[in-house]
């Protein structure tokens, strides 16, 4: 039998929008962190490896996130809330979202007996529509 015990956690994304088009945000990218330091750090690194690309009011306020608001920051994840930050480049927004969650272990098909019902499954074949 499978136990189902979760473990909290954080769902880190990283997305971006071109103001100019005004297009609907795009995913960039996600991350899984285990601890309120592992998700502030996601972000601090990506805004340290970013900053000498971005303009000087980004930089600035790319820094000035890294600086002055890593307590505020470190103290909104401790009480696991939902924690964002923007930064504008030129005519791109970069947003960085970081939400508390509970992760759910997967069932590892190497060791241990799977339930009855995952060898039942088949998968779908679609069929040709007219």
């Amino acid at each position: 039998m499978l136990r189902t015990t979760t473990g909290p956690g954080f769902w880190c994304e990283c997305w971006t929008q071109d103001l100019d088009e005004q297009q609907a945000p795009a995913l960039m990218g996600s991350y899984d962190a285990y601890s309120e330091v592992e998700a502030n750090n996601w972000v601090g690194t990506i805004l340290r490896t970013i900053s000498p690309a971005l303009d000087t009011e980004a930089c600035d306020e790319a820094w000035e996130r890294l600086n002055d608001h890593r307590i505020d920051t470190r103290r909104a994840l401790l009480r696991r809330e939902p924690w964002t930050v923007s930064i504008t480049h030129i005519n791109t927004r970069i947003t960085w979202t970081v939400r508390p969650v509970l992760f759910l272990p997967l069932a590892h098909r190497q060791c241990g007996e799977l339930p009855t019902c995952a060898y039942g499954f088949k998968p779908h074949t679609p069929q040709a529509t007219d």
